[in-house]
């Protein structure tokens, strides 16, 4: 039991698991959205006509995302029942299984109707690993790590969502550069689901080797005294609506803009590029690929201003400058120049970041111990259906029906709206210490994770 009651390695060592684990599973994610923008329209939804074609991949696409609730609750429940580390490991082995199947699929043409049926339950499968990853990955490195640096800490595993984009994005571009059009349609597109496997087995080789978070190890030791002398204990899922409930809409709105923007800026502008502009799609990969590396290196500075600053200054600075921005991107777009769609896409993804660092000390903080896994993947998987899995879909049906990308920018402005005002209402977080409930009193001031010490 020991191995599993102090921090082994330290912090770092925990920051490394998360963040590797956390981009090995959004590359399977994000490599789906990128091949529904790309390739999945004709080799499984084939269609007269390009988008609606993308329209109906991408339908599916957000299928994954309405599976993502279901998995925060299972996972949230054992999650806070039995611990973070072990649902880490198993939400790692799903997503990959399902990507490494998705590259052996055969295609509409061969199978008929049942290519999409398997593309779909796949889809889902991803999405209900998903669902439990985001909300272990960061509770595992906040409850390791102290008060004072925790913005920076948590912020590491976010920055696997464009690590993983930035893998995914990597891998089609070069195969887009050596491979001709034809070549890519018929069999180099499943490379890069069958090279998941191969990470998940590194990915899992790290994860392992972590310790389970001190501050859950505290809670359970509590909970199981309590039941030892007849306490009741409710589910965590139950517990988290009958007293969590304003937190759960804070987190759902905290990351409603976020979500939405990060999905137009990488999955719907491979559409917008390619389709209504007409340019080749390593324009679009390359500016996201570029995009996403100063996004991967920016998201933890902004967590890192957050443990100074606050939580909230740092997400407005992100969501009000989206709004703005919004209007100015798609114009940049439309210049059909390489290095302005590029600066379009680094400049909206750096607003992102500052959305997106603070995000899981600031969800993370919110919730008590006990139920903080349901109610931080609650909170955020909710979102991620009402925003994440809408993005593309609205975009596309937008760009169709006006052929204009004024109402998308609208779209796109409404939702960083929305974060604003939520997070303006929403009370500071920072400083908060994890292992008492939020109104408990402090009654000795906290220890410093090994991990933290000089």
């Amino acid at each position: 039991m020991s191995d599993t009651t102090t921090p082994r390695g330290g912090i770092g060592r925990i920051v490394a698991a998360s963040l590797i684990g956390t981009t090995i599973e959004w590359y399977d994610f994000f490599l789906y959205g990128s091949a529904a923008a790309l390739v999945f329209n004709t080799l499984f939804f084939p269609s007269a006509d390009p988008l609606v074609g993308t329209l109906i991949a991408f339908i599916t696409y957000a299928i994954g995302f309405a599976a993502r609730p279901l998995g925060g609750i299972v996972f949230g429940h054992f999650g806070d029942k039995i611990g973070r580390k072990k649902l880490l490991v198993l939400s790692l082995l799903m997503m990959g299984g399902a990507t490494f199947a998705m590259g052996l699929l055969p295609t509409y043409d061969t199978i008929g109707v049942w290519a999409p049926v398997l593309l779909t339950v796949l889809r889902l499968v991803q999405g209900f690993a998903l669902g439990g990853e985001w909300g272990g990955a960061v509770l595992i490195v906040s409850e390791h790590g102290g008060d004072k640096n925790r913005g920076f800490w948590a912020s590491w595993p976010q920055a696997g969502a464009p690590g993983g984009n930035l893998l995914a994005t990597g891998v089609l571009s070069l195969l887009a550069a050596v491979q001709s059009d034809a070549a890519f349609q018929s069999w180099g597109w499943r490379i890069p689901f069958l090279l998941s496997g191969l990470l998940v087995m590194i990915g899992l080789w790290i994860r392992v080797s972590v310790s389970e978070s001190p501050v859950f190890l505290e809670a359970q030791a509590k909970a199981e005294a309590a039941a030892a002398a007849g306490a009741k204990e409710e589910a965590p899922v139950v517990e988290v609506f009958k007293r969590s409930w304003r937190e759960v809409l804070s987190a759902i709105g905290t990351r409603f803009g976020e979500n939405i923007s990060y999905y137009i800026l990488t999955s719907f502008l491979l559409v917008y590029v390619t389709t209504h502009l007409g340019l080749p799609k390593s324009t679009a990969l390359n500016a996201v690929l570029i995009g996403s590396a100063v996004h991967f290196v920016t998201i933890p500075l902004w967590g890192a201003l957050s443990d100074r600053i606050g939580r909230r200054p740092v997400t407005l600075i992100g969501s009000a400058g989206m709004a703005v921005w919004a209007f100015a991107f798609f114009g940049l777009l439309d210049s059909k120049s390489f290095p302005v769609i590029t600066l379009a896409v680094t400049a909206g993804l750096l607003l992102h970041g500052a959305m997106y660092g603070p995000q899981a000390a600031f969800i993370s903080e919110m919730f008590d111990t006990k139920v903080r896994y349901s109610g931080a993947s609650m909170g955020s998987q909710l979102a991620s259906i009402l925003a994440g899995a809408l993005a593309p879909i609205i975009a596309v049906e937008l760009l169709k029906d006006y052929g204009s990308s004024t109402p998308i920018a609208l779209y796109l402005c409404a939702a960083a709206v929305v974060t604003t005002l939520t997070v303006a209402v929403t009370r500071e977080t920072r400083g908060r210490d994890l292992a008492r409930g939020r109104d408990e009193k402090p009654t000795a001031a906290p220890a410093v994770p090994a991990g933290e010490r000089a």
